[in-house]
């Protein structure tokens, strides 16, 4: 045994009780999901419009009433996970779903075939991340919630990094079809990982079976309730991460040219996810050692760095490196955030409501997603890409005021 590693060392210590098998596992079946998933999700576009000789129109649909399923999924996934024996049904049916039907998308002749196999996928992967995070909560500590979660947040973010570099491996070697198959390899793995984490997980102790029940209200209550309005300022301006890519294409463009503007973007995009794994971890252990408002302050951290990213965004400026910036604090940001909200949740949350808690912020995150890019949108072509993220730099400072009342009061 090391010196690093001796009895007598406190992180050592402190490893050993949080990065558990099962915590280890659920981490590695973030990784692998988020692999299987990013490979059609890179492709689809080429599949559609390419081979299917689809409008560009038809992605936009597909992806819309996809990512809206996957929200409404969430929180039916909520209600599902308060029992501890049907969230682990729950968790592993949706990873072997979620893998098998976003493979199925190679076989696809027709738009609309693409288009129910899509929404399926979306919809089983939006089922069973509740039942996850409520799994991860049971296997750890309550004072180890914020490391636990940075590790999870910091493997799923390594999935988004790995995923479409493998994507464009086996288009290069196998093409667009068979590149789209073979990603039902790393999602069942990550099945596999899961049940590996279920095993090393304490099985429930009572076996009465709980109710499915939607409740709200009770979710909502005290310092839980608080939180989640100042998760849902934050949500309405937190814009999917295409704009920040479309933002530096644009303001690239002129000095580079389209193709090599795009390129840079991308790996603009890469620095972003990086960022953003390489950040949850301490966030988590920050988060931990600041006791019960560790969460929140460490929330209003990651919002605050999204805030100073979106104002540096509605600047037009168009070298590359002040462009580098902004993307590596929005990834530092959403690192924090991801991790903060969990641990928040799984220590406020009544452990028999746990996976209806868990349920309603992805159904926040969600919606607020999908409402942040749609006005964002809106603004950036009827009055300009300056004006879009001014208003999504609003919503952050909303948002901190909101974590900052809610810190005041759970005081």
């Amino acid at each position: 045994m090391t010196e690093t590693e001796s009895p007598a060392d406190p992180d050592a210590t402190d490893r050993r009780k949080w990065l558990t098998p099962g915590v280890r596992g659920i981490g590695t079946a973030s990784l692998l999901a988020d692999v299987g998933h990013e490979i059609p999700t890179a492709l689809l576009p080429s599949l559609l419009t390419s081979t299917l000789g689809a409008p560009a129109a038809a992605l936009g649909v597909i992806e819309g009433v996809s990512d809206a399923l996957a929200g409404a999924a969430r929180f039916a996934g909520g209600v599902l996970a308060d029992d501890p024996a049907r969230r682990r049904k729950v968790a592993v049916g949706g990873y072997v779903t979620t893998a098998v039907l976003g493979a199925a998308t190679a076989g696809a002749t027709a738009v609309w075939q693409v288009g129910v196999l899509r929404a399926a996928a979306w919809t089983s992967r939006g089922l069973r991340v509740p039942a996850r995070n409520a799994l991860l909560a049971d296997i750890v500590p309550a004072k180890m919630y914020g490391r636990a979660y940075g590790f999870e947040r910091m493997m799923d973010n390594f999935g988004a990094i790995f995923g479409p570099l493998l994507a464009l491996g086996l288009v290069a070697w196998l093409g667009v079809t068979w590149a789209i198959a073979l990603s039902v390899i790393p999602g069942l793995l990550a099945a596999v990982a899961i049940i590996y984490a279920i095993r090393r997980t304490p099985r429930p102790t009572s076996r009465d079976r709980v109710p499915l029940k939607i409740r709200i209200r009770p979710v909502l209550k005290g310092g839980l309730g608080r939180l989640m309005a100042a998760v849902a300022a934050f949500e309405v301006g937190n814009v999917a991460a295409t704009l920040l890519i479309l933002r530096a294409t644009d303001l690239l463009a002129p000095g580079y040219g389209t193709k090599t503007a795009t390129t840079i973007a991308l790996g603009l995009y890469t620095a972003y996810n990086l960022a953003a794994a390489i950040a949850s971890i301490p966030a988590g252990r920050l988060s931990d050692r600041l006791g019960t408002r560790g969460p929140i302050l460490v929330l209003a951290c990651g919002v605050g760095a999204f805030a100073l990213a979106y104002a540096l965004f509605a600047i037009s400026n168009a070298a590359i490196v002040l462009l580098a910036i902004p993307f590596v604090l929005a990834g530092v940001g959403i690192g924090a955030v991801e991790t903060a909200e969990h641990s928040a949740v799984a220590a406020l949350a009544p452990k028999e409501l746990r996976g209806s808690a868990f349920g309603m912020l992805a159904t926040v995150q969600s919606l607020g997603n999908l409402a942040a890019s749609g006005i964002a949108g809106i603004l950036w072509s009827a009055v300009s890409p300056t004006a879009a993220f001014t208003y999504l730099t609003g919503w952050m400072l909303l948002a901190l005021v909101g974590l900052g009342l809610s810190s005041r009061r759970g005081h």
